[in-house]
């Protein structure tokens, strides 16, 4: 007789194990620095979620306004679960969504006036640290062995 044995289906991994694939690579003065990187990362958005909520909300509304303007932090709060995770793709697509942010910024710096030209100032330098820290964060990350040495005619020769 023919005995099939069936294999349950496979379960998701635990987290440490996709912790270990991701740093598996690096070694542990990298992997300590990405860490770090990967924590400014998550302050810096958290930052700039804040700050857009509160200056629509409460510190500087535009007048008139209903403060449905703070809704544009929402595309920021999609972001936080792959920050967490160490998902490499959420880092590149925030290092370009980003740059909405400066934009609004630098034209609400040029064009208000008051706590809302001051506030445009406070999004501008973090929206430009929260690139600089991803771009960062990428490269770390997806360095991981080092060039190879070129061959020589010698080598090629032989």
């Amino acid at each position: 007789m023919n005995e099939t044995t069936t294999s349950a289906p496979a379960t998701p991994q635990p987290a440490a194990d996709t912790l270990e694939a991701v740093f598996a690579p690096h070694p542990p003065a990298r992997r300590a620095l990405i860490e770090r990187m990967r924590l400014l990362n998550i302050a810096l958005l958290i930052s700039l979620i804040g700050l857009s909520v509160a200056w629509e909300l409460w510190l500087a509304p535009l007048p008139g306004g209903t403060g449905s303007l703070a809704f544009k932090a929402l595309p920021l709060t999609l972001a936080i679960a792959g920050f967490l995770k160490h998902k490499l793709y959420t880092y590149r697509w925030v290092s370009l969504l980003v740059w909405l942010y400066f934009t609004e910024g630098v034209v609400r710096a040029t064009s208000d006036t008051g706590l809302s030209q001051v506030l445009a100032g406070i999004e501008v330098t973090l929206s430009v640290a929260l690139f600089t820290a991803c771009a960062v964060y990428i490269r770390l990350r997806l360095r991981v062995l080092p060039p190879k040495a070129k061959k020589s005619a010698d080598d090629t020769s032989a």
